[in-house]
């Protein structure tokens, strides 16, 4: 199966700073109804009454006027970057506010915040899984917020109970695999974690680096979950003589695999499924036998934020169909959240389920998250993350 999608990154930059376009956008009659029409069904839902939605169109008015009164947004994104442009884009034409971007793996995003402690030159936090978010929620890094369109996620699960970040998109944790390669080495498929421990897969595993992906700390947090600490860290030190190299990015494995870099990559298998629909036919995906957990993508506004109500604006247009739904059409493919967004037919064609996951205990992540990370290189490297060997835990 091949499906070339390279036409979807077009107008992707490729690094630094980037800004979404002209920042005196004229908001045309088209666009102005447009705004109005998505702002009026982004408050339309059945269980609430004529009377609080409209209050909840009047108080998006209000915020949308506060916010082109601010007139700029600065995103940092973890999803990919063809998303990233794509929904800064569509924020940028339909608000007429300016938006510069830049793509950062999670762990540097929340190095960067935490270096810049209340005075951050980002507003807002797009994509990348909740673990570093959490993080920065217990360093009070993150703004709470109220969101008027949070009536549309599925479940509390997919949002801080204090409003510190809202869950957008899950992405199921699995292995993506060189099909052709293992047979050339007449190797059988990965099925299980404790599987990747075997001799035969020695380099041949990619991971992520910890210190620099969510994707990376998600793991960990999983194999403590289902193993318990002290086997889990006996495991990452079995593991590690196995794993070729560790990323900069949780993506930076699935880009291998296809070709042949690694022949096991861990990480999400939503990546997978843009490496085989970019036309890598050679990659199976494999939802591990003894069960897995996943990620829930987010988005939050920066404690100290230089335009406060633009960061909210882009809150309330990141949990709404607007922005989700073309997630699919740049090269992202993971489950939404929304009750009112439309899931990616590709996903559930690769046979993946959202509901087939572990109890994934969030609040222990919370807490223990930078307790696991040094753990584990202290289990891997017998040091910290900065004595690591940059040759395999690359920060590049």
């Amino acid at each position: 199966m091949k499906k070339l999608i390279a036409m979807l990154m077009v107008g992707v930059m490729t690094f630094g700073m980037v800004g979404c376009g002209n920042s005196t956008v004229q908001e045309t009659p088209t666009q102005a109804t447009t705004q109005t029409d998505s702002v009026q069904a982004e408050t339309d839902n059945t269980d609430v009454t004529p009377e609080v939605q409209e209050e909840n169109v009047s108080e998006l008015d209000a915020l949308i006027a506060a916010a082109k009164e601010e007139g700029s947004l600065t995103v940092y994104g973890s999803c990919e970057e063809a998303y990233l442009s794509a929904a800064c884009q569509k924020f940028e034409q339909q608000y007429g506010i300016k938006v510069d971007y830049q793509r950062l793996s999670t762990g540097e995003v929340y190095t960067k915040i935490q270096e810049e402690n209340g005075n951050p030159s980002g507003d807002v936090w797009f994509g990348g899984t909740t673990d570093p978010y959490n993080e920065a929620v217990v360093a009070g890094l993150l703004e709470p917020y109220e969101a008027i369109n949070a009536k549309n996620l599925i479940g509390d699960t997919y949002r801080d109970k204090d409003g510190n970040w809202y869950g957008i998109y899950k992405g199921i944790l699995g292995f993506m695999v060189n099909k052709e390669e293992l047979e050339r080495l007449e190797i059988e498929v990965p099925k299980d974690w404790d599987d990747l421990l075997k001799p035969e897969y020695k380099g041949l595993v990619g991971l992520s680096n910890p210190s620099t992906a969510g994707t990376a700390k998600l793991i960990i947090n999983t194999m403590v979950q289902m193993k318990g600490h002290d086997e889990a860290m006996e495991y990452f030190k079995q593991l590690d003589q196995n794993v070729y190299q560790y990323t900069k990015s949780g993506s930076g494995p699935s880009k291998m695999v296809g070709p042949g870099e690694c022949v096991i990559a861990v990480g999400f298998l939503h990546d997978g499924i843009t490496q085989i629909l970019a036309g890598y036919d050679n990659i199976e995906l494999v939802i591990p036998a003894s069960g897995t957990s996943y990620e829930i993508g987010a988005t939050a506004i920066f404690k100290g934020a230089k335009h406060p109500n633009a960061a909210k604006l882009w809150i309330e247009y990141a949990l709404s169909p607007d922005c989700v739904d073309i997630a699919k059409e740049n090269e992202s493919y993971q489950f939404l959240v929304l009750s009112n967004a439309t899931q990616p037919q590709e996903a559930i064609d690769f046979g993946l389920d959202q509901n087939n996951v572990m109890d994934y205990d969030f609040e222990d992540a919370k807490a223990n998250t930078a307790k696991y990370v040094e753990d584990f290189f202290q289990a891997v490297t017998n040091g910290s993350a900065d004595s690591a060997d940059t040759s395999r835990f690359r920060k590049e």
